[in-house]
């Protein structure tokens, strides 16, 4: 159902329409008429609130510097820090996140990737979820790249466990982990062609039979418009 005329919903501004950014080729998602209407927010000012602050501080103090040197910009959004790092100082930020005694973020959730093909010079992120045990703390790291450049450190010797995810993250999106121990496919066959999470990434797939059923490739299902 459209949303567009629902009494009490505004008119404008309109974010974007629909879901997962496809375009020119059927829907499958049935998101297709999904109006977003909030746009995301790009960069917070101080103060953040709550612990928020005092992470930042403490992360700047024990950088010895300026923030700025290492964090391109910090967001706050719907109660979540993100610290953008820029990519060349990523090992120094998670080192000092890691083993600094006021910060103690010695637990990873793991690496995931985004692809956000309209930000040009900045298309694919690699997005990691850090906890602090010892402080009862959640951080949130994002990293960018381009899609003519699309190398991040790994940061495997930080945190070990960040090896298969960021095998996975290379895997469907293409990022290139520089250091990671053996950068293979994790998920997909070792000969597949492309990455199959980007948003450029086509519809189309081969049929598949589960349990004597034929489940028709995606770009044959039933479209959502």
């Amino acid at each position: 159902m459209s949303t567009d005329n629902l009494p009490g919903l505004p008119e404008e501004p309109i974010a974007h329409r629909g879901m997962f950014g496809a375009s020119g080729t059927g829907d499958t998602s049935g998101y297709g008429r999904l109006v977003v209407r909030r746009k995301p927010e790009l960069s917070t000012p101080r103060p953040y609130g709550g612990y928020f602050d005092t992470i930042a501080d403490e992360l700047e103090r024990a950088l010895g510097g300026d923030l700025a040197d290492a964090v391109e910009r910090v967001v706050v959004d719907r109660g979540e820090l993100t610290f953008h790092v820029r990519r060349e100082r990523l090992l120094d930020v998670v080192r000092v996140l890691r083993d600094d005694p006021a910060l103690r973020f010695e637990l990873s959730l793991g690496v995931s990737g985004v692809h956000y093909p309209h930000l040009e010079g900045q298309e694919l992120h690699a997005v990691i979820h850090l906890c602090s045990i010892t402080h009862n703390r959640r951080l949130r790291l994002e990293i960018s790249c381009p899609d003519a450049d699309p190398h991040i450190p790994s940061t495997v010797s930080v945190y070990p466990t960040h090896d298969w995810h960021e095998r996975e993250t290379w895997d469907f999106f293409g990022i290139v982990f520089d250091g990671h121990p053996a950068l293979t496919r994790i998920m997909m066959p070792d000969d597949w062609d492309g990455h199959p999470q980007r948003k450029d990434y086509p519809l189309g797939g081969i049929p598949v039979e589960y349990r004597g059923a034929e489940i028709p490739a995606p770009d044959e299902r039933r479209t959502y418009r």
